[in-house]
C-alpha cells in the first residue's frame, strides 16, 4: 500500500510564503507524474501544479510565476513553493502521484490533504 503524506500548511500572511512537501512510501516500483491541487470552500478541485518524472512543469494561470513545484526523484518527494500568496490562495491542498507498485497496476493516489490559510 502507498501512503502520500503532506506537511508545510499552515497560517500565512498576505504577500508571505511558504513550502509544501508530500512524501510517498511504500512498495513503490515507480513513480509517474506528481502534483498539487487545492479545493477552496464551497469550491471544486482544481489543478495548482504537475511535474512528470523527467521534470516536465505545469501551473494553473492563477499561480505561474508565483508557485515553483520541484521534486526529489531519491526521496519519493514532491515540492510545491508559493510565494507572493494572497487570500485567494486559502484552501486545502492535496498531493497527488501516479505511482506503480511491485505486483500492482499503476494508481492515483491522493494525500489527506493540508490547509493552507493566507489571512491578515
Amino acid at each position: 500500500q502507498v501512503q502520500l503524506v503532506e506537511s508545510g500548511g499552515g497560517l500565512v500572511q498576505p504577500g508571505g510564503s511558504l513550502r509544501l512537501s508530500c512524501a510517498a512510501s511504500g512498495r513503490i516500483w515507480s513513480i509517474y507524474t506528481m502534483g498539487w491541487y487545492r479545493q477552496a470552500p464551497g469550491k471544486q478541485r482544481e489543478l495548482v501544479a504537475t511535474i512528470t518524472s523527467g521534470g516536465s512543469t505545469n501551473y494553473a494561470v492563477s499561480v505561474k510565476d508565483r508557485f515553483t513545484i520541484s521534486r526529489d526523484n531519491a526521496k519519493n518527494t514532491v515540492y510545491l513553493r508559493m510565494n507572493s500568496l494572497t487570500p485567494e490562495d486559502t484552501a486545502v491542498y492535496y498531493c497527488d502521484a501516479d505511482i506503480k507498485c511491485q505486483y500492482a497496476r499503476r494508481t492515483d493516489y491522493w494525500g489527506q490533504g493540508t490547509q493552507v490559510t493566507v489571512s491578515s
